[in-house]
């Protein structure tokens, strides 16, 4: 890996930002175009690297480490990348190519482009040969951008119609999905290589949010063959409060802050079919002006469709997948709750970070139950995969935990629920009044008995927040079954069979209950 560079992320004070307004060709038309005031100063060197490195008149050092116009560059969920690559596009005299990971995202920034009158055409999977022929011309009439993902660049007779159109920039968006995901299913994001081996051009820059040193290895390698400049700023979202709730329940409990949390709100499923599901129920109780789902599952018109209700609404729920994960720019999202947890500490950065884009305070929740422990505990500690765990099961700041996965720098941490003393016990509090129950009532109930108080107990708590009843027999099986994984109950074999008892009851006070209740029958049938 090539020389790297580190910048410090912060704002330009505003005596500075009026006396370099006038002087500056880049930000004046950004300014007009998007309607920015300044830039940060490791924007500004990534963009003089692409212009530098597109305009073969400027005197370039031969020894300067970007003198191959390749860069990846690191940037905080929210900090400004697009403008990275919109900036210079417009100053450029041929266009530049845009490589998307998503149909939302690409939604999403066409839309941005569209709001700042920036001409930008897409070449996406299911378009006719008319669109595409309408797409070249507005090209060939000096549209700045062509936005794409890399499905659509596999298609030889669209590589070769764009090779003639002279690109002077590639930018890739959200550039970790390299790694992540090309290596699984999605193949042809280990070709992008050979694509920009083809179609050449001068500068190519490699964006992402969130990366560590292997997913950084395996992106050089895939797109530049290990040579690239790393222009990297600090890692950390200062705004970003992160909290793990232990539940058992978890549906149950990301219904209820749905209800309390502070809004615009998205709650991250694992399943499309959860996503579905979890905003079913809460639209039932909130009504369907206020709850949509959002998956990869739906039709480019519906994605579009909960897309333009979403955007501008202040209390809003949103149920989706990681399909609404990556680069969606709605500023104002007040918390992310994670119903399961990220594979990865990349991917929960990026989807933890769509909250907070405006600067202002989020929290992100993630959900954490017994069997996420047993799920997690299985995987080898060198995966990536484990620092999921290690976060959420942590006794120290969980900031760092994930900093340190990403290679980051140390923070100084007052916005997470560990570092400000507020993170759970050790046992989930619906787990905890299912335990009171037995320990109170040792030997008393049935499997389906304990159920039915449970449900009881748990509806009467979620009350409070809550005018109806959303506990149901399927969330006290699920309790019940993690607290006998976990050892805490048992079903009794003998005596008492079949009952619910502590795991480790007393031997002498079993014996005693034993014969109190041998008594009580006998009173009774005297009597």
């Amino acid at each position: 890996m090539a020389e790297e560079i580190n910048d410090e992320f912060y704002s330009v004070p505003e005596s500075e930002e009026e006396n370099t307004l006038d002087s500056d060709e880049v930000l004046q038309a950004a300014k007009k175009t998007f309607g920015i005031s300044y830039f940060f100063p490791w924007q500004r060197i990534v963009i003089a690297n692409i212009l530098d490195s597109a305009n073969p008149g400027n005197d370039i050092l031969k020894d300067d480490v970007c003198s191959n116009g390749r860069q990846i560059v690191l940037l905080p969920t929210g900090a400004g990348k697009s403008l990275c690559f919109l900036a210079p596009a417009l100053l450029l005299d041929k266009p530049t190519l845009v490589i998307y990971p998503l149909l939302a995202l690409i939604s999403d920034q066409k839309r941005r482009m569209d709001e700042g009158g920036l001409d930008c055409v897409v070449f996406r999977g299911g378009q006719t040969d008319l669109e595409r022929e309408e797409n070249f011309m507005r090209i060939k009439n000096g549209a700045k951008v062509i936005i794409t993902n890399p499905e659509a660049l596999q298609n030889k007779n669209l590589l070769e119609r764009l090779c003639s159109f002279g690109i002077v920039h590639i930018a890739i968006d959200e550039a970790h999905c390299v790694s992540e995901w090309g290596d699984s299913f999605r193949p042809a994001y280990l070709n992008l290589g050979k694509v920009i081996k083809k179609i050449n051009p001068p500068v190519v820059t490699a964006f992402t949010a969130t990366a560590s040193e292997n997913v950084l290895s395996r992106v050089s390698e895939v797109l530049f063959d290990g040579e690239a400049k790393i222009v990297r700023s600090e890692s950390d979202r200062p705004n970003i409060h992160y909290q793990v709730i232990k539940c058992y329940a978890k549906k149950r409990t990301a219904f209820l802050l749905a209800l309390t949390e502070q809004k615009p709100l998205i709650i991250f499923c694992g399943t499309r079919a959860k996503s579905e599901d979890m905003a079913r129920e809460l639209s039932a109780y909130c009504g369907n002006d206020k709850v949509k789902f959002y998956h990869a599952g739906m039709s480019r018109e519906e994605k579009q469709k909960v897309e333009k209700w979403f955007y501008p609404k202040d209390d809003a729920i949103l149920c989706c997948t990681c399909a609404f994960g990556m680069g969606v720019d709605k500023k104002n999202i007040r918390t992310v709750i994670h119903l399961e947890p990220s594979p990865s500490a990349e991917s929960y950065i990026q989807e933890a970070g769509r909250g907070g884009r405006d600067g202002e305070i989020s929290n992100a929740i993630l959900l954490w139950s017994f069997y996420d422990h047993k799920k997690f505990s299985a995987i080898k500690e060198n995966d990536r995969r484990k620092v999921m765990q290690k976060f959420a099961e942590s006794k120290t700041c969980r900031r760092q935990i994930l900093l340190d996965a990403l290679g980051g720098e140390q923070a100084a941490c007052d916005g997470c629920d560990v570092c400000s003393g507020k993170s759970d016990k050790k046992i989930a509090p619906d787990a905890k009044i299912v335990m009171e129950l037995v320990r109170k009532n040792p030997n008393r109930f049935t499997q389906d008995e304990l159920n039915q108080e449970a449900m009881i107990a748990l509806n009467k708590t979620a009350g409070k927040n809550c005018s109806v009843n959303i506990y149901e027999h399927s969330d006290m099986d699920e309790i019940i079954s993690q607290l006998k994984m976990q050892k805490i109950i048992r079903i009794r074999k003998f005596p008492f069979k079949g009952l619910i008892a502590p795991a480790r009851q007393n031997l002498k006070l079993c014996l005693r209950q034993l014969l109190r209740t041998k008594r009580n029958d006998f009173q009774s049938s005297i009597f």
